[in-house]
């Protein structure tokens, strides 16, 4: 039987569909029939050559979403005909040090699809049995695609951010990450502040779950956060800043420039990659035990939690879906910052 896929035969060169045979899953594998699969920014690293020692063709793609069509003779918890999602961790070691701590998204060796192996952009791909995450009925293949690497993201940032029900949290960014991130902040209890640039932003971000709109092309946005926090009843612990600020944005220069609005013991947690640096100001962070943070996704029982906890809650993404073999088309879209917020591929399965 034939598939098709979108390669990558170099890195920089075009996405190119080609058609070769299904491949058999290995003892430890499963298969599994793609039916969407997000493009997510960091697609650019395969597109690119920005991830070291990435072996050529290879096709993209770890926001996935389908049905498992065949298992390895070693996989037991794993049955065909099973909804399914791979996302960011697409597989570990389970020998270096964070392995055997538990700490299985920071493995030495992690394995990412459409990088390490072939991911989504496809009709059919292979998966590690680790790296699966079961589907909810509930969710679309178009809608628990995005939630499998923007989703878990933002979402295990903010449930791991130290803040609680009633706390301020800025959203800093409003795209494919920070669409979501306003909606899971509201959904948790937090008192969702989004920050962006531009005027008409406003009345989306609201609808999305922000009780306030920052601006920062029109003023200082560290200021405008230092009105909200403490109390939300007013007097003397009224406002005093965020306890903590999501940077969706890949941008040092954004992430500088709201660091001022952190509330006594706030936290910037990141997940907007960039090479730009963060400039810490030292009294800043030491005289209020301020702090800054990364945060790397989750495992697959952590996407399993994202997309339940997106069917509880209604938490869902904005979507502009492709065919598979418009997915240059679609790649672009996402690259040029003109998807409204996620690119999704969709096979027909």
């Amino acid at each position: 039987m034939r598939m098709r896929s979108v390669q990558l035969s170099k890195p920089g060169g075009p996405l190119e569909i080609v058609e070769h045979n299904i491949p058999e899953p290995g003892l430890a594998q499963v298969r599994i029939k793609v039916q969407a699969c997000g493009i997510c920014h960091s697609d650019s690293l395969t597109k690119d050559g920005l991830w070291p020692g990435i072996l050529y063709p290879r096709v993209p793609g770890h926001e996935i979403a389908g049905v498992i069509d065949a298992v390895g003779k070693d996989v037991n918890e794993w049955k065909s005909g099973q909804r399914v999602g791979v996302g960011w961790h697409g597989g570990h070691c389970g020998h270096c040090d964070s392995c055997r701590r538990g700490d299985f998204v920071t493995c030495s060796y992690l394995q990412v699809p459409g990088i390490s192996y072939d991911g989504g952009y496809a009709d059919y791909m292979i998966a590690p049995k680790e790296a699966v995450a079961a589907m909810p009925d509930e969710l679309s293949p178009t809608e628990a695609a995005p939630l499998m690497c923007a989703g878990i993201t933002t979402y295990n940032a903010l449930r791991n951010s130290g803040a609680r029900p009633g706390d301020v949290v800025a959203i800093l960014g409003i795209g494919g990450l920070g669409h979501l991130a306003i909606q899971f902040s509201n959904k948790m209890g937090f008192r969702t502040i989004a920050i962006g640039r531009g005027e008409d932003k406003e009345e989306m971000v609201k609808k999305l779950g922000a009780i306030h709109y920052i601006d920062s092309n029109s003023g200082n946005a560290a200021e405008e956060l230092l009105k909200y926090g403490g109390s939300s009843s007013g007097g003397r612990d009224a406002g005093r800043g965020a306890k903590a600020i999501l940077a969706t944005v890949p941008s040092g220069k954004a992430m500088n420039s709201v660091l001022g609005g952190l509330a006594v013991n706030g936290k910037l947690i990141v997940i907007g990659v960039s090479n730009e640096p963060i400039e810490v100001p030292p009294n800043l962070f030491v005289l209020g035990r301020r702090s800054l943070v990364g945060w790397p996704a989750g495992t697959s029982i952590d996407s399993q939690d994202t997309l339940s906890f997106s069917v509880l809650s209604g938490v869902r993404p904005m979507t502009e879906v492709y065919p598979l073999e418009r997915a240059a088309e679609a790649y672009q879209q996402m690259i040029s910052g003109k998807a409204r917020f996620r690119a999704v591929l969709t096979t027909g399965h």
